[in-house]
């Protein structure tokens, strides 16, 4: 298995390719590459990503069947499930990189500015607990001046956002903190721009 700072790289490679219209993944299945994961796989990067279906991780960084583990879910948010998925993954395939992918003008940021603004009576139980998980990253932005400019606040939510799902995953399950400690994992998170298509690294430092 490669390391993390390889399969970073990888990703990066991948992203300027599909943003220079040069994908080099013809197709996500072919018959050869689909026999070879029959009897196994190890996926060099995990991805928490959001549902939004402009944002398809294997597309965005020019990978193929085998290359990414990914899981999706609205506003890449962090929950048991996703967390036991990332546990999984990084267990049992080895694999040494996690990146929590958020994007730009994400629903689900949205909709929890909007909650803020103006609560709803009747939304349902299960999309209150996606808006629940958003919230404590957005609602601290609501009482700076950023609230009298939308565009600027959803776009320093979504970072936020990917901040929180980031600390979430180093300091929420005792089996992620091992690998990390022991140096066989790294969480980092990315910013996907819809309106280029590149994937920003810039929450590494």
């Amino acid at each position: 298995m490669i390391s993390a700072l390889e399969a970073l790289q990888k990703l990066q490679e991948g992203n300027a390719r599909f943003v220079a219209g040069q994908a080099q993944t013809p197709a996500l299945s072919c018959a050869d590459r689909r026999q070879s994961l029959t009897s196994g796989q190890t996926p060099f990067a995990i991805i928490l990503g959001c549902s939004d279906s402009r944002v398809p991780a294997e597309i965005v960084f020019d990978q193929g069947l085998g290359d990414l583990f990914v899981i999706r879910v609205a506003g890449n948010i962090v929950a048991p499930s996703q967390i036991g998925s990332i546990e999984f993954a990084a267990e049992r395939f080895g694999t040494p990189l996690v990146v929590v992918l958020g994007h730009s003008q994400c629903g689900a940021i949205c909709a929890t500015i909007e909650e803020l603004e103006r609560p709803a009576e009747n939304r349902s139980p299960n999309l209150r607990a996606i808006v629940d998980r958003v919230r404590p990253s957005v609602e601290p932005l609501m009482d700076t001046e950023l609230r009298n400019d939308r565009d600027r606040l959803i776009d320093r939510a979504v970072h936020a956002n990917i901040r929180a799902a980031v600390n979430q995953l180093q300091h929420g399950s005792a089996i992620l903190e091992r690998l990390i400690a022991e140096g066989r994992l790294m969480v980092v998170g990315a910013h996907y721009s819809l309106e280029t298509g590149e994937v920003s690294f810039d929450m590494l430092d």
